[in-house]
């Protein structure tokens, strides 16, 4: 791992219950999906802390990437070059990042890609960081297949939040991705906890 790369959480923290551990729940939006040519055009971080999350505790940020976005990215996110040309590149807001990351779990919807580009971003395998994030979509799957869902079920995140009544404004805002990410998780997660509580290592495995 690069210097400056979050904390892991200690490791004895994974036998706790769920809702004793701190979590982050993560988006990026990218100039694309190939994380050896794509970069990060901004993130959203928001904390979940006692099975809640902390909106006030939210972290933007734009940044100004050296690959221009791609056409598709741009209809994606709405993020032209020239509403990037002012922000910070990556070097400037790493430092943000890594702070809101710091000793928690992460969470995030399709883990493979955030796994990618903090790989990219922070160094190590994507191997290592995907050990450290909860998959929410890989939750709410787990979750609905023991609820019989149909096999043609959307697990787009709007549509899997609309099922578990969690308010979607702006997709594909990273913010506004992350917090609809961390409310889709409190449901599902406090859902597969019944009966028997679950630990954060259940989840990191599970999702």
């Amino acid at each position: 791992m690069r210097r400056g790369s979050p904390e892991p959480p200690p490791r004895r923290s994974r036998r706790r219950p769920w809702r004793e551990v701190e979590f982050a729940s993560l988006d990026f939006e990218t100039t694309g999906l190939d994380p050896e040519r794509d970069e990060v055009v901004s993130f959203g971080v928001v904390p979940i802390r006692r099975g809640r999350v902390a909106v006030g505790e939210h972290v933007y940020r734009e940044i100004s990437p050296a690959v221009r976005p791609s056409p598709r990215s741009v209809t994606v996110h709405g993020l032209r070059q020239a509403d990037l040309d002012r922000a910070p590149g990556m070097d400037a807001a790493r430092g943000v990042l890594r702070a809101v990351l710091d000793r928690r779990y992460i969470v995030a919807w399709a883990a493979e890609i955030e796994a990618a580009f903090l790989a990219r971003t922070f160094g190590g395998s994507r191997r290592w960081w995907r050990r450290h994030i909860v998959d929410a979509r890989l939750l709410a799957r787990l979750l609905e297949r023991s609820d019989r869902a149909g096999a043609g079920t959307s697990y787009a995140l709007s549509h899997a939040a609309a099922r578990f009544g969690v308010p979607v404004h702006s997709p594909h805002d990273a913010l506004d991705d992350a917090l609809t990410t961390a409310e889709v998780f409190l449901v599902v997660a406090t859902r597969l906890s019944q009966p028997r509580p679950r630990t954060a290592r259940w989840l990191l495995r599970a999702g």
